[in-house]
């Protein structure tokens, strides 16, 4: 498979993105396969790392990940490469990937990552989920018994059981709002989180339909903050005058710093 060839199917992937190059290094690093220059727009592969095509894509499709969020997205970008944002690009990019034979998911097709999954999610993902869930019952268990004898639950939680306020509350609505534990304790605080019992159960089934937390993270971020593209980069562009003038109070500070050690050096 050559550079054109690897274009070609990431565009097919998502068209609508500003033009880039893909770029076979010729090379075999240590230290990384592949590479995103944002101002150049290119995507660089360090070809010789891989055993086959299906790796080489992964990388392919990683890079590409940079470049539609740098080059599409709405939302001020954030000096850190991967972030929840990206993740959720990235994700939803394989799914295309995988979709339309691009990109062949080894965790699904090879038999001991079969094996070894099925035993994570049955003996600890959902064994721990159904603990903390337990856990959520006693804790209601608890404030009923608070209300009870007219004695404070908050302080039940800090002086007795040493437990955060914040993390008993979600744990008590994994239980109030019956969530399924088979997704796992982290999936269920963020189901617990949500509001409306009819987008709880779609969070909740798109959990178990193998979503990623990151893409789910992502859409609901999106629900609560509607963005809009002007104001965005409004924002984006408040901040980066912020910073350069920080910068430059920073440049400030060290020129002196070194004007006063060099005349303490000289005395």
């Amino acid at each position: 498979m050559n550079q054109d060839q690897v274009k070609t199917r990431l565009l097919s992937l998502k068209k609508d993105v500003p033009d880039f190059k893909v770029i076979f290094s010729g090379k075999n690093s240590k230290k990384v396969d592949g590479l995103y220059h944002q101002d150049s727009r290119e995507i660089i592969i360090h070809n010789k790392n891989f055993k086959d095509d299906n790796e080489l894509m992964y990388t392919a499709i990683h890079e590409f990940a940079h470049h539609v969020q740098f080059t599409t997205s709405a939302v001020p970008i954030s000096n850190r490469c991967h972030t929840t944002l990206f993740w959720s690009i990235f994700h939803s990019l394989l799914d295309k990937a995988e979709g339309k034979g691009i990109y062949t998911n080894i965790f699904i097709v090879n038999k001991e990552f079969q094996a070894l999954t099925r035993t994570i999610r049955t003996d600890f993902l959902a064994k721990n989920g159904t603990l903390m869930k337990e856990f959520g019952r006693l804790l209601v268990e608890a404030k009923n018994l608070c209300d009870k004898y007219n004695a404070s639950f908050y302080d039940y939680l800090d002086r007795v059981l040493n437990f955060p306020r914040s993390g008993a509350q979600t744990i008590m609505k994994t239980f109030t709002y019956n969530i399924n534990p088979e997704i796992g304790y982290e999936n269920m605080k963020t189901v617990a989180n949500i509001r409306d019992k009819d987008r709880r159960l779609e969070i909740q089934d798109r959990f178990l339909a193998g979503k990623s937390p990151d893409t789910i993270k992502m859409e609901l971020k999106n629900e609560k903050e509607p963005q809009d593209p002007i104001s965005s980069l409004v924002k984006e562009k408040l901040a980066l005058e912020s910073r350069i003038e920080g910068l430059k109070a920073r440049l400030s500070e060290v020129e002196k710093r070194i004007k006063n050690m060099k005349g303490k050096t000289r005395t």
